[in-house]
C-alpha cells in the first residue's frame, strides 16, 4: 500500500477494491473466494465499479480462473493481477458503518 496519489473526485481509469489480508494458515484462498462471491455483484456497471478478483501470485492466479471458470455463464468477473493498491481517503474508510442508516 502506498501513499494516495489522487483524490476520490480525480478517478479516471481507476477501480475501487478492497483488499484483504488473510492468513493462508486460518483460511484459504479459496474460502476467500466463496465469500467475495456471497457478498460481490458480478455485474459491473462501469470500470470504477467493475467486478474483478486479483492475485498476488501464479497460484492464485490458477485457482482465480478456475473459480471465476465454475460461476454461471451471466456473471462478469475480470481476474487479473494484483498491482499498486491505494488506500481511499478517510472518509471512504468504514463507509458502511458511517452510513448505516443508508444500509
Amino acid at each position: 500500500m502506498t501513499a494516495h496519489p489522487v483524490t476520490y473526485q480525480s478517478i479516471q481509469d481507476y477501480t475501487e477494491a478492497l483488499l484483504i489480508e488473510f492468513d493462508p494458515t486460518l483460511i484459504s484462498y479459496e474460502q476467500v473466494l466463496d465469500q467475495w462471491k456471497r457478498d460481490a455483484s458480478p455485474y459491473p456497471s462501469s470500470t470504477q465499479y467493475r467486478t474483478a478478483v486479483w492475485f498476488v501470485d501464479a497460484a492464485q492466479a490458477t485457482r482465480a480462473n478456475a473459480f471465476v471458470d465454475r460461476m454461471s455463464g451471466k456473471a462478469h468477473v475480470g481476474v487479473e493481477p494484483a498491482t499498486q493498491f491505494f488506500r481511499a481517503e478517510e472518509y471512504h474508510q468504514d463507509f458502511i458503518k458511517k452510513q448505516s442508516s443508508r444500509y
